[in-house]
């Protein structure tokens, strides 16, 4: 039998396995799935590490956080942010992407997309680059 088949029925009898790329992106980076604001390249960005230790780099601020995570429950809790003499908009704007992800009660995982839910919905693209 080929490699690739006893792979494939490991897969099937593992759920484990067959749903590996569904877990909460820890260890991995991924990036709001907006467009950038008007004069900007940046997108917002959220870097997770293995414990949930989180970097923010956001339209302007920049700071950590910390993911707990119990199941499809998520909890977020914001450091301080570094202002790096942003106009009003943007730090406007980052300011309510993080009072947005401290309100996050849910999470779901479709492929590379991750919705954190909660009174908004964010959607994040994981990088797989």
């Amino acid at each position: 039998m080929p490699a690739a088949a006893l792979v494939m029925i490991a897969a099937a009898f593992n759920p484990g396995l067959a749903r590996a790329d569904d877990g909460f992106p820890f260890g991995l980076e991924m990036m709001l799935d907006v467009a950038s604001q008007p004069g900007s390249k940046r997108i917002p960005s959220l870097e997770i590490g293995d414990a949930g230790e989180v970097i923010l780099e956001l339209w302007c601020k920049a700071g950590k956080g910390q993911f707990s995570v119990a199941g499809n429950t998520v909890i977020f809790v914001a450091g301080p942010l570094q202002d790096r003499g942003c106009p009003p908009a943007r730090a406007q704007a980052d300011d309510e992407l993080v009072a947005a992800l401290g309100e996050v009660a849910t999470w779901k995982r479709q492929g590379d997309l991750v919705s954190l839910v909660g009174p908004r919905t964010l959607r994040f693209r994981i990088n797989t680059n």
